[in-house]
């Protein structure tokens, strides 16, 4: 897994049949430098695959999971899963089937290839018992109609330094807590824990494996651009536990008169609390010579603006859609997440795409939990799978998709009622990607 994997989609089409001489099967390892060539073909990176970075990939590819579509000895499209765990509303860890690499190259689109390899993945996935499936989609029309639904949303922001309102003498935290500069062995050491810690409480987050920590310190390195070293900062209460971490990179920008006007980019952050949140955003507005600060990918609730004196100095830079789902087993999908009011909805849920879809009635307890059953009950709600995918971790309005006749009322009452059953106090967010 690296950063540089997470779009899914080259193949808008797939709408004539493959060839029969593209054979679709799960690679071997001897396929993993042409998988690999393909997957930077389709992504438009360098094609060049080192024997260094096929050895630093192999560990982290399953060959099973790992499809690709070969015409003649030529790879031509990619696809590649792994094991997930993603966090529902309430806590708990749901096993997920993770998708990425997914390319097909301008040579051999709308062939169906894209369809082929979805397929079984998403059969196997059925197979083995995961819940869901995920992806980041780099284009939005494509998904949809394999049932997956846009779950998450992010938002980027850039700092005005000059205009937040900090006072510049400032010597740091005023809650009794300090800010300490980190090697990467010690965020390796100190991380893994305290992101477990934020992922129990956030609907949307997933794992991160020792892999991540590794690629993301530098210790292991994919690609053919160089690592830049980045910094990193923790934030530890008055008690000296460690309840934050940020990771930033800094250039080296002068302007007229030789004054400073640097930026410093949060490549990634994690806080377990607001104090160590607001400690960490004040602790990147300090250093000397950054004017700028940007936020990287943050909760689109973050608290962030309102960190600063003047909130007008963080400036919305993007805001997109960022985690899909795709469910494969509603009835554990509704069942094991947490519900903010009691009541009872008959669900008519479509899958066009697959077997996953049917008549559901869920019905949500006063303290939280739900069953869900199929049922030959009268529909209050008919919804696709996909849309279903989009409310199920609070996310989105079930009123705003009747409005927008995605969602059907078949009961008077029964999308306001599934709001209050579904949304959530807080946004869900998934800060990776993958």
């Amino acid at each position: 897994m690296t950063p540089h994997d997470a779009s899914d989609a080259i193949d808008a089409g797939d709408t004539v049949a493959a060839a029969d001489t593209i054979d679709v099967r799960p690679i071997t390892a001897s396929d993993l430098p042409d998988w690999l060539r393909a997957v930077k073909t389709g992504f438009l990176q360098q094609p060049v695959v080192s024997d260094q970075e096929i050895e630093n990939r192999a560990p982290g590819v399953i060959p099973a999971r790992t499809l690709g579509a070969f015409d003649g000895s030529r790879c031509v499209a990619t696809f590649r899963s792994f094991p997930q765990e993603l966090t529902a509303v309430g806590g708990a860890a749901v096993p997920a089937d993770a998708i990425s690499s997914v390319t097909v190259s301008p040579t051999h689109r709308r062939r169906g290839l894209l369809t082929r390899m979805m397929k079984a993945d998403l059969a196997a996935a059925r197979e083995r018992g995961d819940v869901v499936a995920t992806l980041i989609a780099a284009e939005y029309p494509i998904y949809g109609r394999y049932g997956f639904g846009p779950a998450t949303t992010v938002t980027e922001w850039t700092i005005d330094v000059p205009r937040t309102g900090f006072d510049p003498r400032r010597a740091g935290p005023d809650d009794g807590g300090r800010i300490d500069l980190l090697d990467a062995e010690d965020v390796r050491k100190t991380g893994p824990e305290l992101h477990e810690r934020l992922r129990r409480g956030r609907p949307g987050a997933i794992d991160r494996d020792d892999r991540w920590w590794q690629i993301n310190t530098g210790l292991l390195r994919f690609g053919n651009g160089p690592w830049k070293e980045p910094f990193y900062a923790a934030y530890r209460s008055a008690s000296g536990e460690v309840e934050g971490l940020v990771s930033y990179t800094a250039d080296d920008d002068w302007g007229d008169s030789n004054q400073p006007r640097s930026t410093a980019e949060a490549k990634w952050l994690l806080a377990v609390t607001p104090a160590a949140e607001r400690a960490l955003w004040g602790y990147l507005c300090s250093i000397d010579w950054v004017t700028r600060v940007k936020s990287g990918r943050l909760a689109p609730d973050d608290l962030l603006p309102h960190f600063l004196p003047d909130p007008r100095a963080a400036r919305l830079t993007n805001q997109s859609d960022w985690l899909w789902v795709r469910i494969l087993d509603v009835v554990r999908a509704l069942e094991v997440r947490t519900y903010g009011a009691a009541g009872t909805l008959v669900l008519d849920v479509r899958d066009e795409s697959g077997p996953d879809g049917g008549r559901f009635r869920l019905r949500a307890a006063p303290d939280g939990t739900a069953t869900c059953v199929p049922t030959t009950e009268e529909a209050d709600l008919s919804l696709s799978i996909a849309d279903l995918a989009t409310l199920w971790l609070g996310d989105e309005s079930a009123v705003r998709l009747a409005a927008l006749g995605r969602v059907r009322e078949r009961r008077e009452g029964a999308a306001a009622l599934a709001d209050a059953l579904l949304r959530t106090s807080r946004r869900p967010w998934c800060p990776d990607i993958f």
